[in-house]
This record gives structure tokens, sequence and C-alpha cells, in this order.
């Protein structure tokens, strides 16, 4: 069978795979797209519906297959894994997922030993360290989404506040995708302006931006936006889903985009052995290098208090 490039394999066809997959159709990223997950009939019939749209995009062959189906992928990425359960700890979530992953990750590997792999499934930072362990690939070969989805709420919603579109706003939150992310103000620009800034020139009555109360009140809708939309509608899949189209098309089309990806850290600002979302240059190969931030004391002190939590949960573990 001919294998058209670029190849992408998505491991687990739940709301976040296939948000992904419809993305992927609509941005034309992907010739040949193989969907695996364990109930081999929803694959199936998810590879037929998104098939039948293929008048209105770019050529894709989309079908479910098995591991053997992936070989030669030039990406793989891993959705699959299960929610927290009511009363159970995050560690017992790591643990259920962990063991998913030892299913998986090896397959990939001994179809796709070439493949960038990117993990999407929570908590990510943890079990993208786990899946660099279980691989035995170069830790730039494995990526986690990070806080790529974190950082774009971020930017829209300082977008919102200023009026500015959110194209024109770079600004990182970084750290763990979770509850001790981390905000990076004193580095957040508008159109090359710096945030704090920006009130000095904006038209924008009653302008907020350097209200503590309002930076702060910006943080904490990101970082418990999930939880209230997991709260109206069951689960977050949209934005995720482009998101990891975002971080796809800088792997596919070696573009050497910025992004904030989970990436393994060795001595990043003290912190080593673990994976955590900084800036990082994303090409063909992965994780091309990580940019170092002249963080202030504040968002110095949040980074290694984030390294900390991730890895007292690594330990508790067993990993």
């Amino acid at each position: 069978m001919k294998t058209f490039t670029p190849k992408v394999s998505i491991i687990g066809c739940g709301n976040v795979g296939m948000r992904y997959a419809y993305s992927m159709i609509i941005k034309g990223l992907a010739r040949e797209i193989v969907l695996i997950d364990y109930n081999r009939k929803k694959a199936e019939g998810e590879a037929m519906d998104l098939s039948h749209g293929a008048p209105y995009v770019s050529p894709v062959r989309i079908y479910a297959g098995d591991y053997s189906d992936a070989a030669n992928s030039d990406l793989v990425v891993i959705t699959a894994g299960r929610g927290q359960k009511p009363g159970e700890t995050r560690i017992d979530l790591v643990k259920g997922n962990a063991e998913i992953l030892k299913t998986i990750v090896p397959q990939i590997v001994k179809y796709s030993p070439k493949a960038v792999i990117l993990v999407a499934s929570n908590p990510v930072d943890i079990l993208s360290y786990i899946v660099y362990k279980i691989s035995g690939k170069p830790a730039n070969e494995v990526i986690g989404s990070g806080t790529v989805l974190d950082s774009a709420r971020f930017r829209y919603l300082i977008g919102r506040h200023c009026n500015v579109d959110t194209r024109s706003i770079h600004a990182f939150i970084l750290g763990e995708h979770g509850d001790s992310e981390f905000p990076v103000w004193s580095k957040a620009m508008i159109g090359g302006v710096f945030f704090k800034d920006y009130c000095k020139v904006c038209d924008k009555e009653n302008c907020l931006s350097n209200e503590e109360a309002k930076l702060k009140e910006i943080f904490e809708d990101v970082r418990d936006s999930a939880y209230e939309i997991i709260e109206k509608k069951g689960e977050t899949s949209y934005g995720i889903g482009l998101a990891l189209t975002k971080i796809s098309s800088s792997i596919l089309k070696d573009e050497n985009t910025v992004l904030p990806v989970s990436s393994l850290l060795t001595n990043y600002c003290g912190v080593s052995d673990i994976y955590l979302s900084v800036p990082a240059v994303t090409h063909k190969f992965g994780i091309r290098q990580t940019l170092a931030i002249d963080f202030n004391e504040k968002e110095l002190e949040a980074l290694q208090n984030s390294a900390k939590k991730v890895k007292e949960v690594i330990k508790a573990s067993g990993y």
C-alpha cells in the first residue's frame, strides 16, 4: 500500500482526537491520517464521516487501522486516556493513564521509530515524561501539548480586554499545564509594545491593564476556564484540537515556530529532568531548542514551584 506524506496517526478517537482530525483536514496539513482506537468500530465510523467531506478539502486519505497501519508516520499524536473519576486522586489518574501508555508507546516505536510523538493526554506534562521514558527516543522527538492552549486563552482574554486582535498579542502561560501554571506578564507584548506600557499609548477609556486586580482576574480566568467549560458542557475539545493543529503545522511544515510546548528541561533556570512548558522552537524533528527567558523574581519562583509540584506527583506515582 502506498504511503502518502505527510502521514499522521492519531491514537484515541474521543472528542479531542476527532476535533484535532477535523481541524487537520480543514487546514490540509496531512495527506494520510490513520485513526487508532480500542473501539475499532468507532474509529471506522469517524473515518467514514470525515472522509465524506473529501470534495471540500485538500486531498487526504483517512482510515481506521491498527498500529501496523501507522507504520512510517511522520507524526503520532496521543489523545488516548481516561478522565479523573469521582474520588480519584491525581496520582491515581497518572497511574491509570500510564498503564494505557505502556501498551501504546512500544507499538508506536516499533512501527514508526522516526516519528515525532505529540502527547495531548492529561496530565500532559507527567505523561509526556512517561512517554519519553518508555519510548527510549531522544527527548526532542517527544513533545507535550503543554500550555499552547492556555497561552491562546491568555492572548484571547488580553485581546478582549484591550480591544486588540488576538493575533497582535504575544504572551505566554508557562510551567505546568494545570493549577501551578503562571503568566509571564513581564514579557507580554501588544504590537511590539510591552503590556505594562500599553496603557500609555492605547486609546481605550478607563484602561485597567496595569491594575493588579485586573491582571489577577485575567490569569485566573485562563487557569480556571477548563473547569468552567467542563462544568457547562462536559469536556473541552475544540480549543485543544486547534492547538494541536498549530503544533502539528510547525512540525510537518518545518516552520521553526516558537510555541510553549512541554519539553524535557535540563538546567533551565535551575530546573532539570522534567517536562514543563517554556518557549521552544519546533520543527520537523520536534524541539530544536528551548529559549531562555529573563524572568522576574516572581515568575522564576512560579516556574520552580511548578516543577516542584509536578515532580512530587511523578515521584508519588512511581516514575
